[in-house]
């Protein structure tokens, strides 16, 4: 039997991926906060996995005060060293090591996919790139290390479930004028995505976790409001965002368009393939 150790494994991801790997028959392993301050006993846990997911990290939606910034920071980043520090001390190491990182990486002035890009230079940017640098050192001890930059993820439950209840009360709508991009993926198209890198042993590095028509805010407000049957004439003003979460309204108010062009070359089929499949699917 193969074990699974993830942390972050609480959220709203993590909890959908251990539901997956149980039911393939793997051993998931859920690793703790004070197991991730505690290099013995991270790197006992590492020498049982074949496979490593990492997840952790504060909630990006929130507002970004200077001493939330360091929460943000240190959840990702330190989190990720040291579980890359347990890898490089295991005597068995892993097969597989998966980590996180998200699209708020890429400038939003054009559509961007893996090979053809440009990097945004602002604080989640910058979070981003320690992020995806911190995990990538694992390859150096000969673990195959991939990374998955997430869209927003819709599904029962995370965001979507946030959104919901304005619409369902008639009074959502777009954030300023809506022309902002919007990446998104469909919870089980990510965790087929999860799976398939398992899969395929070829496959490493770098992957945008996306589907392949990405939308505007605008985009998604009318799929919601099509499906929920409610109206979407009420605009939420970026000045009122700013004011709740200051520099965080970025992650809602400046969306990137992004593409997986690395999942769509080596095979991988998206079930979800635009905003009016994944919402049609996911609102009974």
């Amino acid at each position: 039997m193969k074990t699974l150790s993830i942390t972050g494994a609480s959220g709203f991801v993590g909890t959908n991926l251990q539901e997956l790997f149980k039911s393939k028959g793997l051993n998931v392993i859920a690793i703790r906060r004070d197991e991730l301050k505690d290099i013995d006993k991270l790197t006992s846990i590492i020498e049982q996995s074949d496979i490593v997911i990492n997840l952790a990290g504060a909630n990006i939606i929130n507002r970004w005060s200077e001493s939330y910034k360091k929460i943000l920071y240190a959840s990702r980043i330190d989190t990720t060293q040291i579980l890359v520090e347990a890898i490089d001390k295991a005597d068995k190491k892993p097969e597989l090591f998966i980590s996180t990182s998200a699209v708020g990486i890429y400038k939003n002035s054009s559509c961007y996919d893996e090979e053809v890009f440009e990097l945004e230079d602002d604080f989640l940017a910058r979070l981003c790139k320690a992020w995806e640098t911190s995990a990538l050192r694992a390859s150096e001890y000969g673990v195959r290390t991939a990374i998955f930059r997430f869209g927003i993820v819709l599904g029962k439950g995370g965001a979507l479930k946030k959104m919901l209840t304005p619409f369902k009360l008639g009074i959502g709508g777009t954030i300023g004028d809506g022309k902002q991009d919007f990446s998104f993926i469909h919870i089980e198209d990510l965790l087929n995505a999860y799976e398939y890198i398992f899969e395929n042993d070829n496959l490493d590095g770098v992957f945008n976790l996306t589907a392949p028509t990405p939308t505007t805010n605008l985009g998604l407000t009318k799929a919601l409001g099509k499906t929920l049957h409610r109206p979407t004439f009420l605009p939420v003003p970026q000045f009122v965002l700013n004011l709740i979460f200051s520099e965080g309204a970025k992650v809602l108010t400046d969306g990137q368009c992004v593409k997986p062009k690395r999942l769509l070359e080596n095979g991988f089929e998206f079930k979800y393939k635009t905003i009016e499949d994944a919402i049609r699917n996911l609102i009974d």
